[in-house]
């Protein structure tokens, strides 16, 4: 078994990899981290989940950590990513390798006021976890500079060509030195992407693994075909099993009318997309991750670079719009190895459509017909006794509502509480973390609110256990997205 000391990982990084559980690199990292260590630009295609994070982090912390440390106002690394999500969770793994060599690192999103970042770019940091709207927006103020970066590293660029946010890319890969090392990682190779490659990669090493567009192994698809107004009583079973279900639909209205009836029926639920400011998504995520609610539903800005562990079930409420997405947001389970059911829900009118889907995704889906709740397919796809808990209230105080709320509108500038945007970003999207940060009245409603699944934590009086499905017959219609 070749280990990451074989890859010329140091010992000392190699330590915290052995306490955090990983003993043995995966295909992604096997075939980039020696090139990426001896300072070849690098192309890595690999699926999420199939550890790229790890294959960049280990040669950046590695690489920086033998020259001097960064000067006040000018990183020496940069890792842009798509989503704030994403880039807290890069940092996450980041931590303990950079407590490690001594290095500081910080990350730059939107959403949130940026003095704690700009105070920390001042003072000095080591390596960057950005996404580009709000890093631009302190470049154009002075307050960073990419002079000085020696490893630029992009992940998912291929999620972030999807959200429109290239041009912003362009204009920050332009700004480091043409003889830093550069490092792309990307599920697939679009043609953004390989423009991209072409023009700011020189002679990378390119290697693929575990790609996007092939199934995994040991995720069981299935379609289920149901009537309108039993799709509603269908996934508050599902969603009620015991595990951990992440549900997608196309809208983040439709997410939102989603959680509330889940909510009411029951289940503890918390949603995500671009809608909620910074604060309200960072907490539903830590709900989810720490079983506080079983259940998350969010459109695709989950779909890729999310990480929560033990996720049995994905479930597509809404069928995605093309099988790349569909793979992305299965891709939410059965991973490192562990076994997944991915769920889509068709109504009439979707059948045709879901069947194109599958052929495209290069899927067999086993297909079933659903006429109510109690149909025992839904225990055989979520095992286990059904747990509920009492509805919260529809309606919360107003010092629930007001603790909710953003400091500052989302912390963003005066121009952006009045609904403007940053250049290179476009409303409604989440990579710059600026658009969600934005506060039409709908969106402070949405913000300033605590979410459903909190209340219900918070409020819950018992929890009654069902295997049985009775529940209320109202449909989550698209009138109510």
């Amino acid at each position: 078994m070749t280990s990451f000391t074989d890859l010329g990982v140091p010992a000392r990084l190699n330590d915290v990899l052995s306490d955090l559980g990983i003993v043995e690199p995966t295909p992604i990292q096997l075939a980039t981290v020696p090139d990426a260590l001896a300072g070849r630009d690098v192309l890595g295609r690999g699926r999420t989940g199939s550890g790229k994070t790890f294959a960049f982090l280990l040669p950046v912390v590695t690489r920086l950590a033998q020259g001097s440390r960064a000067r006040g106002g000018s990183p020496r690394a940069l890792i842009l990513a798509p989503t704030r999500e994403l880039a807290a969770q890069i940092d996450a793994a980041l931590a303990p390798l950079a407590a490690a060599t001594g290095l500081t690192s910080r990350t730059i999103f939107g959403g949130v006021g940026q003095k704690p970042q700009v105070d920390a770019i001042r003072r000095g940091v080591d390596i960057l976890v950005a996404c580009p709207g709000r890093l631009e927006d302190l470049i154009a103020q002075g307050l960073c500079s990419l002079d000085a970066i020696e490893i630029t590293v992009l992940d998912e660029a291929d999620h972030m060509a999807d959200l429109g946010f290239l041009p912003a890319v362009r204009r920050l890969l332009q700004r480091t030195p043409r003889n830093g090392q550069r490092l792309m990682f990307s599920a697939t190779l679009d043609a953004a992407v390989d423009t991209l490659v072409k023009r700011f990669l020189q002679n990378p090493a390119v290697h693929e693994a575990d790609s996007a567009r092939v199934p995994v192994a040991q995720m069981a698809h299935h379609v289920l075909q149901v009537e309108r107004d039993q799709r509603l009583p269908v996934l508050l079973d599902l969603t009620s099993a015991p595990g951990r279900t992440v549900v997608f639909t196309r809208t983040k209205h439709g997410a939102k009318a989603l959680t509330r009836q889940l909510n009411r029926g029951g289940v503890r639920a918390v949603e995500l997309h671009g809608n909620l400011a910074q604060n309200a998504r960072t907490r539903n995520l830590d709900d989810f991750h720490a079983g506080r609610a079983s259940a998350l539903i969010a459109t695709d800005i989950a779909a890729r670079g999310i990480h929560v562990d033990e996720v049995s079930l994905v479930v597509h409420a809404d069928p995605p719009a093309d099988p790349k997405a569909y793979l992305h947001r299965s891709g939410r389970t059965a991973r490192a190895g562990s076994a997944g059911t991915v769920v889509t829900l068709a109504t009439t009118e979707q059948r045709r459509e879901v069947r194109a889907l599958a052929k495209a995704a290069g899927i067999s889906p086993t297909t079933t017909s659903v006429t109510s709740a109690n149909d025992p397919i839904l225990t055989t796809l979520a095992p286990g006794p059904r747990r509920l808990v009492d509805p919260a209230p529809p309606v919360e105080p107003a010092a629930a509502r007001s603790a909710g709320r953003a400091p500052g509108g989302g912390g963003g500038s005066a121009q952006r509480r009045r609904g403007g945007r940053r250049r290179g970003e476009r409303p409604g999207t989440d990579g710059t973390g600026s658009a969600a940060g934005r506060t039409h009245t709908s969106a402070r409603r949405t913000s300033g609110r605590t979410s459903n699944g909190e209340q219900s934590a918070r409020r819950s009086r018992g929890t009654q256990q069902r295997t049985g499905s009775s529940h209320s017959p109202a449909s989550f219609s698209a009138k109510k997205r």
